[in-house]
C-alpha cells in the first residue's frame, strides 16, 4: 500500500523535494489559487501553521490553474502573492494539476484514496484539503468550502496520537 511519502514535487523555487522528508508530520495537502473566493482560506491556514507546527503540523500548498484560471501566475509570482498577501511561511510547491490525464501523481493518489462526495474523484475547485496522519496514510477528504480553523480539532487530534 502506498503512502504520501512515495511521492516528490517541485517546490515553488523548482527543487525537488521528496515527502519522505515530512516522515513523522501531520499533512494538510491543499490544492490553492491566487484569485479565487477561497483565497482568503491562506489567511487560517497560515495561522495553522503558526499555532501548530512546532507540534507537527506541515501545510503543504500546491497552486493550480484548473480552475476558472484562478492560478495564472509563474511560481515567482505566486510565490511574491503568498508572502505578500498572506504572509505564507509554509511549504509551497511549483504549479500542478489535480484532474485529468495530467494531474500530478500524488494527487491521482489522494484522489483514488480519499473519494469525494458520492463517491467521485475529482476535485471540485480549489482549495480541496487532504488530511495525512503521521504514517503518511490519509484521514480525510474536506471539501473547498471547509474553513481551516473547521478542521483544526481533526488536526490536534491526530497530533495528541504519537
Amino acid at each position: 500500500m502506498s503512502t504520501v511519502y512515495d511521492f516528490s514535487a517541485k517546490a515553488i523555487d523548482g527543487s525537488d523535494v521528496p515527502l519522505d522528508s515530512y516522515r513523522g508530520k501531520v499533512l494538510l495537502i491543499v490544492n490553492t489559487a491566487s484569485k479565487c473566493g477561497f483565497t482568503p482560506q491562506y489567511e487560517g491556514l497560515e495561522t495553522l501553521h503558526e499555532q501548530l507546527s512546532d507540534k507537527g503540523l506541515t501545510i503543504l500548498g500546491f497552486p493550480c490553474n484548473q480552475f476558472g484560471a484562478q492560478e495564472p501566475g509563474d511560481e515567482a509570482e505566486i510565490e511574491s502573492f503568498c508572502k505578500l498577501t498572506y504572509d505564507v511561511q509554509f511549504p509551497m510547491f511549483a504549479k500542478v494539476e489535480v484532474n485529468g490525464p495530467n494531474a500530478h501523481p500524488l494527487y491521482a493518489w489522494l484522489k483514488s484514496n480519499a473519494k469525494g462526495i458520492l463517491g467521485t474523484e475529482g476535485i471540485k475547485w480549489n482549495f480541496t484539503k487532504f488530511l495525512i496522519d503521521r504514517d503518511g496514510g490519509i484521514v480525510c477528504r474536506y471539501a473547498p468550502t471547509t474553513k481551516p480553523e473547521a478542521i483544526r480539532g481533526d488536526i490536534e487530534e491526530l497530533l495528541e496520537t504519537a
